[in-house]
């Protein structure tokens, strides 16, 4: 089953990952878990430009929490609910799900989860994989996210790409059954140009691809296929200060490439474009309580 939103006017979906820069999955080598602590936190005066932007904008959205951040900033993840944003679950130790054991993956999410909703005093529904690490070889990670209570998953991207992706999977919201249950998957947002999707979704490819782009293919989803956008950046991603790390030249491209601009380009797109958190795009899709 897939959703429609018929001739209403389309609102989009808006959603932060909240993670520190050395968090990307491009440093893992570069930068053990032993060391995190170790590292310059960046985390919350970024985060908090990304707050002031919606803010200014007067819109809210789904802030993907790494739950590792929300042990040692749980002040800043409180300040995010108060404001009226979805919190949802970004795991909790940034491990992509395909290198993990489907019962370390479960304990990684029941650990993000309760810890989220005992922080927030709200049910935490949503989950994103880390670096959309749900493919074809971690399918089972679907099943575990509703038996640990989760409602929606946003973590299959439909497209070809050298860490994660599912290039036949549909492109737009869809229900994954599971023993008479269903979970929502919201796939970050692409068009189809003859037999290939390419990613309009944020991240990197907002960054990178000149703005028009992005706006090209969010008005084409809006106008054309009626169909809601499903947005997402990285805090990190608004900090053009942050700390060099020693990688490739092509890994060093996809994380710093013009991240002096996100923030002036972000505040453009939430002009151009209603948003609003992936909860309320999906609402009525989702199954009761």
């Amino acid at each position: 089953m897939t959703f429609d939103v018929g001739r209403a006017p389309v609102v989009n979906a808006m959603t932060i990952d909240v993670e520190e820069y050395f968090h990307a999955s491009v440093f893992n080598r570069v930068v053990p878990r032993e060391a995190w602590d170790r590292r310059e936190s960046r985390v919350c005066q970024s985060t908090d430009k990304v707050l002031k932007i919606l803010s200014d904008a007067k819109v809210h959205a789904s802030f993907f929490v790494l739950g590792w951040v929300a042990a040692r900033y749980p002040e800043q993840i409180k300040r995010i609910a108060a404001l009226g944003h979805e919190i949802a679950s970004h795991g909790y130790d940034h491990r992509l799900v395909y290198e993990q054991t489907p019962d370390a993956f479960r304990e990684d999410v029941r650990r993000a989860k309760g810890m989220l909703e005992t922080l927030t005093g709200n049910r935490v529904d949503g989950f994103r994989a880390p670096s959309y690490s749900i493919t074809g070889r971690s399918l089972w990670a679907l099943d575990i996210l509703l038996e640990e209570g989760h409602q929606y998953d946003a973590s299959i991207f439909p497209i070809h790409h050298d860490r994660y992706g599912i290039p036949t999977a549909p492109r737009h919201p869809y229900v994954h059954q599971h023993e008479g249950r269903g979970l929502v998957e919201a796939p970050p947002s692409t068009v189809r140009l003859g037999r290939v999707n390419l990613p309009v979704a944020g991240g990197g490819y907002f960054r990178l691809l000149p703005y028009g782009w992005t706006r090209w293919g969010i008005r084409r989803l809006n106008d054309v296929e009626r169909k809601p956008a499903i947005f997402y950046v990285h805090p990190w991603e608004l900090d053009a200060d942050q700390p060099r790390l020693p990688v490739g030249r092509t890994s060093a491209m996809r994380h710093y490439g013009n991240l002096r601009h996100t923030e002036a380009k972000l505040g453009r797109l939430l002009g151009d474009f209603k948003f609003a958190p992936l909860s309320a795009v999906l609402a009525g899709h989702l199954p009761s309580c």
